[in-house]
């Protein structure tokens, strides 16, 4: 300050001044050229920490002009007035900071009612997993199930089908849902017409009228000799086979059970056979009773049949075009008293003991002297509207990420398993997931979607048009599928399909939860059956690569018995639980299931699905396939390209999983970037060879096709059970679309293009 002083008063012209502190206590000998001040305690701490200090300055000798004494007094006056001002400053900080702490002593170290408020937002609540799975337990422990199970019959497309649609839709915008949307198609479905038949012949005698039908079969008239191949599978036929049955021109009688109708029936054409009857073994299927049979479907496919591969909206804008799922021969379901009259015209009783049921009879065929069997099947194609009913509830960082959650309304008869279950439960969920979003302030980082199908009784129907409809985007933003249809059948028993990516996270879901006093994570491993085509997740899976679940608590572990019958009742499923509260428990830990998996999916920055798996699929594959390696050798083919393949996708998912310790997941763009190669790895295992058109079920693993492994393997085996059938250009182009198919997907997860020659 003295520097800057003397520097002022050189710029007005005056000469520099000398300054010395003098003392703030009275002198004793009385000396007045000295002043007295009295400061407070406040003052002195000001003045010691850069305060103006008093000043005692020698005599100056005076100038002749008035000039120089104006130039003076300004500049002593400019002096003042810095001083002053800074000495304010300083002296008025420390004040309110006294006063500060005066208050917050006398406030005893709280917060007083003086003190201002903070304006900064408090953070937002954070629902940890924990936080998550209690609160969907309390919103389920009120919600009631039972009452939503029946709504009388609901066929695909009727007046009631629609009515109950609207009913959901009205459900979901009460639920304060943020977005509730239709999604309209028009189908062509199979009814009845006049009555189907079926005879013997030879002498004449009709049987009892069928009470049921086989959607999509032939509408025609057959005749031909009966050949018992128990449940039609594929080992079932090698076997008659074994036996030197010809097939050709024949009628195969085939109980139902263990796979879909559309299975039992392509494997009977496959053979040469005409006609195709299936009945309802007692020993499957105990409680139905002798005089009653089933309804279901003969497509090998899923969606509408007319539209293979593209969305059905009107029929009139496309040419005539017929899925290659079709069965081309008719097709009935028939009572086991019927088949008894049928098994009983046989006169070749050479039936292997493991394909006999419970039946009075058994017998293989008829030979040339045997009775033969008329089939006519009258069934007529109608176009039906119908609809979808979606409801979302919106994710607040990848919003256009989501999880579906699915269930059929319609039903074959009264439903209440095949689709009154599903429903119920799809509704509940939907109002106790928004209910934690709404109200207990979770913020999900991606959306969940709620959907109820019409049309799934006819395989699929509505779901697989939608998929259809967005199938060039669906892989890109649908994170998994979770499917509700028959989720409750019983309760001493539990049984899931699924895609590998999600069986981990169905573990952890299941954590806590019992059946027969069993803790079912326990048990799981041994839990799993194999996806079935009729399943409503199938077409998710191996039509759009998206990882899908379904399951089901029964009672021993087989397909309910009244299942697509007019049995479908409250009454018949109440009987299955005792005490009858058991039902609701049930049908709660079923939506805990659901909703845990759907909330996870949500909750965490990285999402949930285990990628690594596919490579102990892999891994299973190669085992299978090199005891063919001579074989192979012989043909002029090598595996090793094949292990090559299956090397770089394990070690893509080495570095995916690395790439992910790396990253801070925090990062939005990162970890959304990460994410997305995840959800591509399903995806990546359908076939990019084949025209989704000709052969909608592309996935290498649970298509349906002669690209999938499987089939690559059975064709594979025929080198030793029946060479004359193997083709070896067939077998090539397997070899070849299934090794690339693999590679390709390992160069997908490895991450940009740059990087794959690196890794591999």
């Amino acid at each position: 300050m003295d520097h800057a002083r003397k520097a002022i008063f050189n710029m007005i012209g005056g000469e520099p001044l000398s300054y010395t502190r003098f003392s703030l206590s009275r002198q004793p000998d009385g000396d007045n050229s000295h002043v007295e001040m009295k400061l407070s305690a406040e003052d002195e701490e000001g003045i010691e920490n850069g305060g103006i200090d008093h000043l005692h300055t020698r005599p100056i000798k005076p100038r002749n002009n008035n000039r120089h004494l104006c130039c003076v007094l300004t500049g002593a006056a400019l002096l003042f007035l810095i001083g002053f001002l800074i000495g304010y400053l300083s002296f008025r900080g420390r004040i309110q900071a006294m006063k500060s702490e005066d208050v917050v002593e006398a406030c005893h170290g709280y917060r007083c009612s003086t003190e201002p408020e903070d304006d900064t937002p408090e953070p937002e609540p954070v629902l940890y997993w924990s936080d998550l799975k209690s609160k969907l337990s309390s919103r389920l422990r009120s919600a009631s199930f039972r009452d939503k199970f029946g709504f009388g019959q609901k066929d695909a497309g009727s007046p009631g089908d629609e009515n109950l649609a609207n009913i959901i839709h009205q459900e979901f915008e009460k639920f304060k849902l943020d977005k509730v949307w239709d999604d309209e198609h028009y189908v062509r479905l199979q009814t009845p017409g006049s009555p189907n038949v079926v005879s013997l012949e030879q002498p004449s005698e009709t049987l009892e009228p069928p009470q049921t039908y086989v959607a999509y079969s032939e509408s025609t008239e057959v005749s031909g000799k009966p050949v018992y191949a128990n449940y039609g599978r594929n080992e079932d036929f090698y076997q008659l086979l074994q036996k030197n049955v010809n097939l050709t021109g024949t009628v195969i009688l085939v109980r139902a059970g263990e796979i879909a109708f559309s299975e039992k029936v392509a494997n009977a054409k496959k053979m040469g056979a005409v006609g195709v009857l299936i009945y309802p073994d007692p020993a499957d299927y105990a409680e139905l009773g002798e005089g009653y049979s089933q309804f279901g479907h003969a497509h090998l496919g899923t969606g509408d049949p007319f539209t293979p591969g593209f969305p059905s909206f009107n029929h009139t804008q496309f040419p005539p075009v017929e899925s290659s799922g079709l069965p081309r021969i008719p097709v009935q379901t028939i009572s086991s008293s019927a088949a008894i009259k049928i098994f009983s015209a046989m006169n070749v009783p050479d039936c292997p003991d493991p394909w006999k049921g419970n039946l009075p009879v058994y017998k293989l065929r008829s030979d040339s002297h045997g009775r033969s069997v008329t089939l006519r099947v009258n069934n007529e194609l109608v176009e039906k509207k119908i609809l979808n009913i979606f409801g979302v509830i919106k994710g607040f960082e990848d919003q256009d990420r989501y999880v579906v959650i699915g269930a059929q309304r319609d039903s074959w008869g009264p439903g209440v398993v095949k689709a009154g279950v599903g429903t119920s439960l799809l509704r509940q969920l939907a109002k106790a997931l928004s209910d934690i979003v709404k109200l207990d302030g979770y913020k999900p980082r991606r959306s969940i979607v709620f959907a109820s199908w019409s049309a799934g009784a006819f395989g699929a129907v509505g779901a697989t048009e939608w998929l259809e409809g967005y199938s060039s985007s669906l892989h890109m933003k649908a994170v998994a599928y979770i499917n509700l249809d028959a989720a409750v059948s019983g309760s001493k028993d539990f049984r899931f399909s699924a895609s590998p990516m999600l069986k981990r996270l169905l573990e952890d879901a299941v954590t806590g939860i019992t059946v027969s006093s069993t803790d079912l994570r326990s048990t799981l491993a041994r839990k799993e059956v194999p996806f079935r085509i009729d399943d409503a997740a199938f077409p998710f899976l191996s039509y759009s690569g998206i990882p899908s679940i379904s399951f089901q608590f029964s009672d021993d572990g087989k397909e309910y018995p009244f299942l697509d019958t007019q049995f479908d009742n409250l009454d018949n499923l109440m009987r299955r639980f005792s005490p009858p509260y058991e039902a609701e428990s049930t049908i709660r830990k079923a939506a805990e299931i659901a909703g845990r998996i759907a909330l996870r999916l949500t909750h965490d920055h990285e999402l949930y699905l285990d990628y690594e798996s596919y490579n102990n699929k892999l891994r299973d594959f190669i085992g299978k396939i090199i005891p063919y390696r001579k074989e192979m050798q012989n043909m002029g083919l090598g595996q090793q390209w094949l292990m090559v393949a299956r090397g770089d996708f394990n070690r893509a998912t080495s570095t995916l999983t690395q790439d992910i310790r790396n990253t801070d997941l925090t990062n939005k763009a990162a970890c959304r970037a990460l994410n997305d190669r995840i959800m591509k790895v399903e995806y990546n295992f359908l076939s990019p060879y084949l025209s989704p058109k000709d052969t909608p079920l592309r996935h290498i693993f649970f298509g349906s096709g002669s690209h999938t492994l499987q089939a690559l393997l059975d064709h594979l085996g025929l080198l030793k059970t029946n060479r004359s059938a193997f083709n070896e250009d067939l077998f090539r182009n397997q070899l070849a679309l299934a090794t690339w198919t693999i590679q390709s997907a390992a160069n997908a997860l490895s991450g940009d293009i740059w990087n794959t020659d690196n890794e591999f």
